[in-house]
């Protein structure tokens, strides 16, 4: 039966109620993001956000790489600059670091390496403390964004602009976080015993022997160094310009009110946390959806052999010719199909087996039952995605945590890893390939991961949107804070409590030596005396 016109009608207005409320109970967020893969994720959020009612503005450059100026989901607001970190700014690094990578392995490879990657993070931070100055000099841009009266800021603490910037509201800060200015952001806030916290870059699991503790060390020096020389200073200096030498750009970093951090226990070594952490590792993946109809058709040829599917990430738009000329040549000796995101010229040696493609929809064929592996860089994305679907993984990594991602799936058994430098040595690449395709342990090892990342009582997403609007609800989240971060380092060591109770010992052991001394001394002469 069809409902009649007042019915309609009645509906109708409810209707135009309900949104009315829903949008008065929403809230106002102004995101700073980073950009290229990290935008990808942060986006998810936002249109999460944006379906929940809440008003959202972006922050970008007119120069931006991936964050476009229309959508339907935020609104921009958008400073002009004269550089910024796009496909020009990584390109070259990418390609240094390949050429370094494929050298022979040395002392003078590994300081080579290290030199690069800590020019690339200065300059980006370089960069990014640019685009602050140039938003805390824009008087019109910074009443614009006191005007809306926003709820809070939600930022990617990779680079520091938006930490400084709610400073500057006087804004509660949320992070969506994995890496901070200067490392793994646990390394900020938690305790990190580098017994068995393995610092980034050195290749090193939770399971360390006395050699590799050291060695350990050695690489927290070098994160530690960085980031005092190379990385906080250029924060400070922006700091001391705008808010004055009192405010301490490590000490906005530390006291966010929220660490949305983009992993889980499932992915990660266990280790020490603090209660304004959550954890929402997987949160950008989801169930397949179907693919094209010509994607579709090539996977479904594959027969019983299945499919491999390979992508290097955002950054690494391609490799030298001759590896990829090695690669296609080792994959057209495999039986599978292979679907391979690549871009430049058509590798020689492509076989009647493999697809190329400029774009591929990663989480639907990874979700598809026909995947058998997954070639990857060891992105924080695709590494999740890989464990959401339960797909073993051939890893290649380039740079920055992309081995140490990998590291933390190959010690649970899903997982085999190649270096740039000998992927086209040999049949290395193919060996390693037909290794993971043929030992069941890999695949029911990364299914196993799959379960146990499943099982949990409210989707990822689902927990970041509650603890984000729980921010906002509460005015911050101070009460899950710790003031470790407002302590000095000898504070937070309790040195000065060692020294001072050291001194008490020291004054009381030298008072009884004086006593015992004076008491000895008498004796002495009253025996002299006596005699």
């Amino acid at each position: 039966m069809q409902p009649d016109g007042n019915t309609q009608t009645f509906l109708l207005l409810l209707s135009v109620v309900f949104l009315t409320l829903r949008i008065c109970h929403g809230g106002r967020i102004l995101i700073v993001p980073m950009e290229g893969s990290h935008w990808v994720n942060m986006d998810i959020v936002i249109r999460a956000l944006h379906s929940r009612g809440h008003s959202i503005d972006v922050v970008r450059t007119d120069e931006s790489w991936y964050i476009k100026d229309d959508s339907l989901h935020y609104n921009t607001k958008t400073l002009s600059v004269t550089e910024t970190f796009n496909h020009d700014f990584i390109n070259p690094i990418v390609k240094k670091i390949i050429d370094i990578e494929r050298g022979e392995s040395s002392a003078l490879t590994f300081a080579s390496l290290q030199v690069e990657m800590f020019t690339a993070m200065f300059n980006m931070h370089r960069i990014t403390c640019q685009m602050a100055t140039v938003m805390f000099k824009d008087k019109d841009f910074m009443n614009s964004l006191k005007e809306r009266k926003y709820d809070l800021v939600l930022t990617d603490p990779a680079w520091g602009a938006g930490i400084m910037l709610a400073h500057a509201l006087q804004l509660p800060l949320v992070y969506n976080v994995r890496w901070i200015t200067s490392g793994e952001g646990h390394l900020a806030i938690a305790p990190s015993p580098l017994s068995y916290i393995p610092m980034t870059g050195s290749g090193l699991s939770d399971k360390m022997s006395f050699i590799q503790r050291v060695k350990n060390l050695f690489f927290f020096a070098i994160w530690q160094i960085q980031d005092r020389f190379l990385i906080n200073a250029q924060y400070q200096a922006v700091c001391d310009k705008f808010f004055g030498p009192e405010v301490r750009y490590s000490e906005l970093l530390q006291g966010a009110d929220l660490w949305l951090m983009r992993v889980d226990f499932v992915f990660e070594f266990p280790r020490p946390t603090m209660p304004n952490v959550v954890y929402i590792g997987g949160f950008q993946c989801k169930p397949a959806e179907p693919l094209s109809e010509h994607l579709e058709m090539f996977v479904q040829s594959s027969g019983e052999h299945g499919v491999i599917i390979m992508s290097l990430g955002t950054f690494v738009s391609e490799l030298p010719a001759d590896m990829t000329n090695k690669m296609a040549a080792d994959f057209a000796k495999l039986p599978q199909k292979v679907i391979w995101r690549h871009k430049g010229d058509r590798p020689a040696t492509l076989g009647n087996n493999t697809l190329l493609v400029d774009w591929m929809p990663q989480n639907d064929l990874l979700g598809h039952p026909k995947i058998k592996l997954f070639v990857a860089h060891g992105g924080t994305n695709g590494v999740q995605e890989a464990i959401y679907h339960g797909v073993p993984v051939v890893g290649l990594p380039v740079f920055f945590d992309q081995n140490d991602n990998l590291l933390r799936l190959k010690e649970r058994g899903g997982a085999k890893i190649l270096t740039l430098a000998t992927v086209d040595k040999d049949n290395n690449f193919l060996e390693a390939i037909q290794e993971v395709l043929t030992e069941p342990s890999y695949m029911l090892n990364m299914q196993r991961l799959s379960r146990l990342h499943r099982d949990q009582p409210m989707k990822p997403l689902d927990t970041a949107l509650f603890w984000i609007e729980f921010v906002m609800r509460h005015k911050g989240a101070a009460h899950l804070r710790t003031e470790s971060y407002r302590l000095p380092w000898y504070s937070y060591h309790s040195v000065d409590v060692i020294l001072f109770l050291i001194t008490v010992a020291l004054v009381i052991l030298l008072s009884f030596a004086g006593i015992f001394w004076s008491c000895f001394r008498l004796c002495i002469k009253r025996k002299l005396k006596s005699d």
